[in-house]
């Protein structure tokens, strides 16, 4: 394909997609990563590619190095955000990769943005695939790695650090920008300056900025700081409003399934999916509305939702829409009840409240001598040894009262579980009196 089609085709794309480097030669503000006889030069000339971890402010090229070392080492270059993904979009990943060197002997790089966001469990899940070299683990992360990976990933990978983009580098991209665009931008000295400055070393925000001017000022009037200043902000509020409708639309879906109201529901539901809502994002609203407006009223609300976007998953749109309004008219028409979401607030309030205190001795286990001397798991009942199953043992901590925190509604299957809890709150009386 010719140079002129790709750009075709990428004319649609944001302006630092379309001025994404496609060599070191073209990548700013990072000679000590890319220059000769540095980290990244040295990899991409003897091909020997190892796992690395990007650390730097937003916007210095963290994704760009990722895809060029793919590039140079000839993989399969595969991008995750830790934002949106868990394990199971890893497994997946990692089968893929595994199937890639087996059948077609060529490796995958792996570029996970935020790789911080994963807990200690999905970062553990990396180290055999990194380790048989499955996968080559490029992670980028705003945060200090010690402190946000662990260990064990941390030992197999190098960290390399990246600077923000200093004056002179931010002048080349938006020399760079004026020359793709075939014309130099309406801004006076003082407003290209200014302009310098408030990207404070970000280049995406610096071609973000270029794409408003282009967009919101008029070519024949050269801009000064106050006008690009106010330029700007406008670019600001449009990109506010556009964020105040998505959150308008999700609270108008969540409060229309609170009501049950089923047909109110599929409306927004239709709106948001119209607009080009991402469809992950409605999957994990309906997660979380499953838990906190039914909870247990409903059991069978948890899974429908999880199902929803498994099903999205694996068939993708449009298909996998069904299924989420499957999930919406489930969720929208179950017995409604927060007392799961009413029951974690006032257990948290306790927990602050009474701070750090032990638990009973009686419950504790006791694996050695010394914790059986000091009366660990002394005058524990063992439950299934008692009358129907239950000792009525106090759980809670020395000198803390008895506390209620999940309180069922007399609605769903939540009043089934309120009869057990009447009905062992009797036994728990009976065997104190």
């Amino acid at each position: 394909m010719s140079e002129s089609k790709t750009e075709q085709q990428r004319l649609h794309h944001p302006l630092a997609d379309r001025l994404r480097p496609d060599s070191f030669d073209q990548v700013v503000g990072q000679d000590h990563l890319i220059g000769p006889g540095q980290p990244l030069n040295r990899m991409a000339e003897t091909g020997r590619l190892q796992s690395l971890v990007f650390w730097g402010p937003p916007g210095t090229g963290k994704t760009t190095l990722a895809r060029l070392l793919a590039t140079i080492g000839s993989l399969e270059f595969v991008q995750l955000s830790a934002i949106f993904s868990g394990v199971a979009d890893l497994k997946k990943i990692f089968a893929a990769a595994a199937e890639r060197r087996e059948q077609a002997k060529r490796a995958t790089l792996l570029f996970v943005d935020e790789i911080h966001r994963f807990n200690r469990a999905q970062q553990d899940s990396f180290l055999p695939y990194v380790e048989n070299g499955t996968i080559i683990l490029v992670g980028a992360t705003t945060e200090n790695p010690s402190f946000e990976l662990n260990g064990a990933l941390l030992s197999r990978m190098q960290v390399l650090v990246l600077n923000r983009l200093d004056e002179d580098a931010l002048e080349q991209l938006l020399g760079r920008a004026e020359q793709h665009l075939g014309y130099d931008l309406p801004l006076n000295k003082a407003a290209r300056a200014a302009l310098i400055q408030m990207a404070d070393g970000d280049g995406r925000y610096l071609l973000n900025t270029v794409e408003a001017v282009i967009e919101l000022a008029d070519p024949a009037e050269l801009l000064e700081p106050q006008s690009l200043a106010q330029l700007v902000q406008r670019r600001a509020a449009l990109h506010d409003k556009d964020r105040e409708e998505h959150y308008n639309l999700i609270s108008a879906l969540h409060k229309s399934m609170r009501a049950s109201d089923v047909d109110a529901a599929l409306y927004w539901l239709a709106r948001m999916l119209g607009g080009g809502e991402d469809p992950y994002y409605i999957t994990r609203r309906l997660i979380r509305f499953a838990s906190e407006d039914i909870g247990l009223a409903d059991p069978q609300a948890l899974a429908q939702a999880l199902s929803a976007r498994e099903a999205f998953r694996q068939l993708g749109p449009p298909e996998g829409e069904l299924a989420i309004v499957q999930a919406v008219v489930y969720l929208a028409t179950a017995p409604k009840s927060n007392a799961l979401y009413r029951a974690e607030k006032a257990a948290k309030r306790s927990a602050r409240k009474h701070g750090q205190l032990p638990p009973p001795a009686h419950i504790l286990n006791a694996p050695t001598k010394l914790m059986k001397d000091i009366g660990y798991g002394k005058g524990y009942q063992y439950d299934h040894d008692s009358q129907d199953a239950f000792s009525g043992q106090n759980c809670f901590p020395d000198g803390m009262n008895r506390s209620e925190f999940y309180q069922p509604v007399e609605r769903g299957f939540e009043r089934d579980i309120r009869k057990r809890l009447d009905y062992w709150q009797k036994l728990r009386l009976r065997k104190q009196a």
